[in-house]
């Protein structure tokens, strides 16, 4: 396919910008590993009280661009993040029962030194359950604190 000069001057912008994206290092403070169909209500709210503390999060909802590979953009995102916290949710236990993609996180994650568990709307012991490594973790509780103090709690960890 041939492009028109116009065309590639509208194109360039696009172009110059994903370029940009792709060599820049991008640290995080975090990675949020949680279920997808926690994405628009427990993992968003933990994930906007923490950006909202100063805390970088990386977050699939926010950092897989379109067209990318999942898998590959979640192991980027892996490697780049020096916390790992897990949003424990009834969702999620089922769907590491289902070894899927949140599954493959969890397994990369428990290799890590910092990991913490955060337990919302399910308990400790259906988390041992599924996953006595991540049980074995000393974490918090939604039922114990607000999703605003666990952030809070969790910022003050990553800013040490």
């Amino acid at each position: 396919m041939v492009y028109s000069p116009a065309e590639v001057r509208a194109l360039t912008p696009i172009r110059n910008s994903v370029e940009k994206r792709a060599s820049l290092p991008d640290p995080r403070d975090v990675f949020l590993c949680h279920a997808w169909d926690d994405r628009g209500g427990a993992a968003k709210e933990l994930h906007d009280l923490l950006v909202s503390r100063g805390v970088s999060v990386w977050f699939s909802e926010k950092d897989v661009a379109l067209g990318t590979s999942l898998l590959r953009e979640i192991d980027k995102g892996l490697a780049k993040s020096r916390v790992g916290i897990v949003l424990v949710t009834p969702a999620l236990l089922g769907r590491v029962r289902g070894e899927g993609i949140a599954d493959k996180e969890l397994s990369a994650l428990l290799a890590r030194d910092l990991l913490v568990p955060i337990v919302h709307g399910t308990t400790y012991e259906a988390l041992r359950e599924v996953s006595p490594l991540l049980g074995s973790r000393s974490g918090l509780s939604t039922a114990e604190a607000s999703m605003a103090d666990v952030a809070a709690k969790l910022a003050e960890l990553v800013t040490l």
